[in-house]
């Protein structure tokens, strides 16, 4: 599947670490900025979904960690 074509302006110390890190990987640049993408996607998901089971488990356990907390 085809996906959209953009262009990614980067200042030349990102070029030129992007480069080495693509080198490094064994990889091209767009791999390198794709996977990079995902990678960061991926994080804020998981970072997301455990925000929201703390708040769930506070909200749930409220009683006991109020207890906890002045024991």
């Amino acid at each position: 599947m085809l996906g959209m074509a953009m262009t990614l302006r980067l200042s030349d110390e990102e070029t030129a670490l992007l480069r080495r890190q693509a080198e490094r990987e064994g990889r091209s640049m767009h791999e390198v900025v794709r996977l990079a993408i995902q990678e960061r996607i991926a994080r804020q998901d998981h970072a997301d979904r455990v925000q929201r089971a703390a708040r769930r488990v506070a909200t749930q356990h409220h009683e006991i960690l109020d207890r906890l907390k002045n024991a």
